[in-house]
């Protein structure tokens, strides 16, 4: 039975993905990209985006972490440390979160997204400023500052866990990076702690 040429073009186009497009992929081996599948693999994608936390998050908890631990070497008092993590909390966040707000805005992103982006960075590091505070004061004075200290590693580590996912580079090496700088950062605030309870003593 005869088949008009353009009937038999448009059914070999269906048959293997269609288009130019679709030969291109045959000659180099590649599956053809139907659309549906491209479409949900972008809703994924877009389904959480980290830029909504990956500032906020790392502040709060290695922020928290060096005041707690800075703040015990100077023996300061538990009303103290949790005042100062208030101020962290909401203070601190919402000059940080207008920092942020005004460089997007300098790099152009569109106002909806930058404004989304500063509000959900704003609460992360206040939902984890809080838990802090929350854990400072459920513990005993003893323990306070080595169980407030293991839970921001422990933050620290999941955050960096799936920063390195979304990124395709090891886990390990980016949680080694990361531990590496909180470290040093405790490290300083400890010094600071010891050097005032030192000169006021």
């Amino acid at each position: 039975m005869f088949v008009p040429h353009d009937k038999r073009h448009r059914s070999g186009a269906a048959l293997y993905g269609g288009g130019a497009g679709a030969a291109v992929r045959r000659i180099a081996g590649r599956p053809p990209v139907h659309a549906p599948a491209a479409s949900a693999a972008a809703n994924s994608d877009r389904r959480f985006d980290l830029r909504c936390v990956s500032f906020g998050s790392p502040a709060a908890i290695v922020t928290s972490m060096a005041l707690i631990v800075g703040l015990d070497a100077a023996t300061a008092t538990k009303a103290s440390v949790v005042g100062s993590l208030l101020i962290i909390a909401l203070a601190d966040n919402l000059t940080d979160s207008l920092s942020v707000h005004i460089y997007q805005e300098s790099e152009r992103m569109p106002q909806r997204q930058a404004l989304y982006t500063t509000v959900a960075n704003f609460f992360a590091r206040a939902v984890l400023s809080f838990s802090f505070i929350l854990l400072f004061l459920l513990l005993p004075p003893a323990v306070a500052s080595i169980g407030c200290v293991a839970w921001g590693f422990l933050l620290l580590s999941g955050l960096t866990c799936l920063i390195a996912k979304a990124r395709g580079v090891s886990a390990f090496s980016e949680i080694c990076k990361h531990a590496g700088v909180a470290c040093i950062v405790i490290l300083i605030s400890t010094a600071i702690g010891d050097l005032i309870q030192n000169v006021t003593a």
